[in-house]
């Protein structure tokens, strides 16, 4: 046997050891970025549950989870606060995901979850359940609008799917553009005319997390499940995606298979967030590309990331409004902009927005 044959496994062994490090490393920094994001969700909820017009200490928050008690503190955290901050979770993790994907299937860095449509679409449902079935309790409101946002979804996907040439990710957003510029026009003319309805539709189309139960919750969590299952059902989808149609058909990928199943994940996503908060700007745009920036374009890293950061956008901007102008709310939907507008400035002065 010569030296050459001897020396073989080791070499092989010091290439394995090179090319594992560099990996180890990404995978070690990522996972870094995950916990740091996760511990600053845990804070946000902490704050979400003891800050507010009335200041209640964070043991006292604990003692009231842990162990209940009747005291005025115990029972605002558990009966107003906590429902809020559960939406709260749900809602901008929805978001997050949802913009991920979007951006994701789009190859677009603009793109974000109202983008086909859907929060158009469930605005004029909650317009006709106002003006037309006569609504007036939340609880019912979402249902209508998350059936006007899937219904918005089908509509914009016939469109777009119209023509030889199929989907397109410029025909998706097109179509989504043409079609939420109607639903808006739609949605004046009915608010404009119909003082009633506006005084009505104002509360849910700002955007907050205020007024928000518990059972709310409870109607969300299949729709948030089954959405959560599909977008990271094509996460690796959308990392060969990026690469390209032609390259990711050459991996064996089926881009409209991919780009189907994340719109509707992105769909049910978006329309249960709409539907339980209202309109919330920006918290879909911004946790993508700050999730990015952090763990780089694996998708499955995004996505995770993008879920705990949009999460933490929406629990600061609601806990910020709570304290900005007391004893006023200033909505979530609101601030969230404030936060996230200056976020996405100095993405875009480092030149570090980029498509999924």
């Amino acid at each position: 046997m010569t030296s050459q044959s001897l020396l073989a496994p080791e070499r092989a062994v010091g290439r394995a050891g090179r090319a594992d490090g560099p990996v180890s490393r990404t995978a070690a920094r990522r996972t870094g970025w995950l916990i740091g994001a996760a511990a600053l969700l845990l804070l946000a909820v902490l704050l979400s549950l003891a800050v507010g017009s009335r200041g209640i200490s964070p043991l006292t928050v604990v003692d009231a989870l842990l162990h209940g008690g009747h005291s005025e503190e115990a029972v605002v955290v558990r009966t107003l606060r906590m429902p809020r901050t559960v939406v709260g979770l749900a809602v901008g993790a929805a978001l997050g995901l949802a913009g991920t994907v979007m951006q994701g299937i789009t190859r677009n860095p603009l793109a974000e979850p109202g983008i086909l449509g859907v929060s158009q679409g469930a605005a004029m449902a909650v317009v006709v359940a106002i003006a037309v079935f006569g609504v007036s309790s939340l609880e019912e409101y979402v249902w209508f609008a998350f059936a006007g946002a899937i219904l918005a979804v089908v509509i914009v996907y016939t469109i777009a799917g119209r023509g030889r040439s199929g989907v397109s990710p410029v025909k998706l957003a097109l179509a989504g553009a043409a079609f939420s510029a109607l639903m808006a026009s739609v949605t004046s003319a009915v608010l404009t005319t119909n003082a009633a309805t506006l005084d009505q539709y104002r509360f849910w189309q700002v955007g907050a997390l205020g007024g928000r139960s518990l059972e709310m919750a409870a109607q969300m969590l299949p729709f948030l499940i089954a959405g959560v299952l599909l977008v990271f059902a094509v996460a690796r989808g959308m990392d060969a995606l990026a690469l390209g149609e032609d390259m990711a058909s050459g991996l064996g990928q089926r881009v409209a298979v991919i780009r189907v199943l994340g719109a509707l994940g992105a769909t049910l996503l978006t329309g249960v967030a709409v539907a339980a908060a209202g309109p919330v700007a920006f918290a879909g745009l911004a946790a993508p590309h700050l999730a990015r920036l952090l763990v780089g374009a694996a998708h499955r890293w995004v996505l995770c990331l993008s879920a705990l950061l949009g999460s933490s956008l929406l629990l600061v901007a609601d806990v910020m409004g709570r304290v900005l102008f007391p004893p006023e709310e200033v909505p979530a939907g609101a601030m969230t902009a404030l936060i996230g507008v200056p976020a996405l400035v100095l993405l875009v002065r480092g030149k570090r927005v980029v498509a999924g």
